[in-house]
């Protein structure tokens, strides 16, 4: 925990996104839907109406800018807590010298970087001072407050949503650094449209490392006479490889795979490709992906195609014997098969509809004539009594009960008219005619 004060001016050698943060709603760049004029989070922070809220988005969008502009507009005393050194004795001990601070006037504003981070306890150290009101309390998190952060916590917060900036925000935000004097406002640097095209594309919405890149590519440059001079070439050493969003443990891998699955099943090859290298880029596991492909090729193609279950497990052998990078084609071919293949679940609906009856009915006993019957006792009871064998009947049919009684009629498998599936639909037609006459 550490008391920040944030009227007092910040040192050059600070990196340089501090030195240029905002420092009113009016310098802050991005976020509209939440900022704009008229905007609920706006009207909050104008109108002193603010009350204890998480800052849910990515990295670099300005959750910390945020807390530290309501704490300014509100002449708030503002803490800034970290996961780290924050015991539960530290955090009691600050928060109950805020509750006196609160009884002479002083309203005290409790900033959690990387709420997700702390502990059910840390976390419930603060919830009795929220609910009195001591404390306004400010969480900002990478990860989904439904599953990161305590519910009896969360129920006393509203969430915001934060966006990743646009690159025209990002573009905004490096000129503004450039300008700025607590910035390179007071130098004279010399860089073209295309670099800061290029940093803004690279930093993907994350208005930390755009300026983290402008400043290190602007301390790396040719320092003339008259100016520093950044160019491409100076650029392209601090741009190489461009990291992806991906957390093998977190929100956005459900997210993805969501995105994987529902491009194949909407037949958009190129979408399920692109997704499919935005995990390889992650660095997701390929026996992951294989194992989600397998399960694909049964729920949502099924009998339309019988050769897509046997194309996911080849690519999943393939996998187990190649692993990464070689496998990453093996992967593509069975996305770009499974994406084009005819769509049918009706063997996910015949399964689910059985599962319902299985749950919602009775635990009907096997019909007599379908058990087996390994000894006497057993055939002096009934077991077995008028099997019909299906093998030995002219059709291969019989007119012999399967079905418990009480769910005779009951219908799973309803076949589609897609790709194969119309041969299935066909037989079971057939067999159903068949019953009509004979039984």
């Amino acid at each position: 925990m550490k008391q920040e004060s944030l009227f007092a001016g910040r040192p050059e050698n600070t990196p340089l996104a501090s030195r240029v943060r905002p420092k009113d709603l009016d310098q802050f760049v991005g976020q509209q839907h939440l900022l704009g004029p008229g905007k609920i989070l706006r009207e909050i922070i104008e109108n002193d109406q603010v009350s204890s809220m998480i800052f849910w988005g990515p990295p670099g969008v300005g959750k910390t800018t945020l807390a530290e502009i309501i704490a300014r507009k509100t002449k708030s005393s503002f803490l800034s807590f970290s996961a780290v050194d924050s015991s539960i004795s530290k955090i009691k001990k600050i928060m109950k010298q805020a509750e006196l601070d609160r009884e002479i006037g002083q309203q005290t504003m409790v900033f959690v970087d990387e709420i997700h981070r702390f502990n059910k306890a840390q976390q419930d150290a603060f919830l009795p001072y929220v609910e009195r009101g001591s404390i306004i309390l400010i969480g900002a998190t990478t990860e989904n407050p439904s599953f990161e952060i305590n519910s009896a916590l969360l129920s006393r917060c509203k969430v915001f949503v934060l966006k990743a900036l646009k690159q025209a925000d990002i573009v905004t935000l490096i000129e503004n650094a450039l300008h700025n004097p607590e910035g390179f406002g007071k130098q004279k640097i010399k860089i073209g449209d295309d670099e800061i095209q290029a940093i803004a594309n690279f930093a993907d919405g994350d208005a930390r490392m755009a300026l983290n890149v402008l400043e290190m590519a602007i301390l790396n440059g040719d320092k003339g006479e008259q100016a520093t001079t950044v160019t491409m070439a100076d650029l392209s050493q601090l741009i190489t490889k461009k990291f992806v969003l991906y957390d093998k443990n977190g929100e956005e891998h459900y997210n993805i795979i969501s995105a994987l699955h529902k491009s194949m099943r909407n037949s958009d090859t190129d979408a399920a490709i692109y997704w499919l290298s935005r995990m390889l880029e992650g660095g997701e596991d390929p026996l992951y992906i294989a194992r989600r492909l397998v399960r694909f090729a049964s729920e949502d193609v099924g009998l339309a195609d019988t050769n897509a279950l046997n194309v996911a497990i080849n690519v999943f052998q393939a996998c187990q014997f190649l692993g990464m990078p070689e496998c990453d084609i093996h992967l593509v071919e069975a996305v770009t098969y499974l994406s084009l293949a005819p769509k049918s679940n009706a063997i996910y609906k015949a399964r689910l509809a059985a599962a319902k009856d299985v749950k919602q009915t009775a635990n009907d006993p096997v019909p007599l004539q379908i058990r087996n019957a390994p000894t006497k006792l057993m055939k002096d009871l009934g077991y077995g009594k008028g099997y019909e064998l299906a093998h030995y009947a002219k059709d291969k049919l019989t007119t012999m009960k399967t079905m418990p009684p009480s769910l005779e009629g009951h219908e799973y498998y309803l076949p589609t008219s897609e790709g194969h599936e119309q041969r299935f639909k066909d037989r079971l037609a057939q067999i159903k005619a068949w019953h009509q006459q004979n039984g």
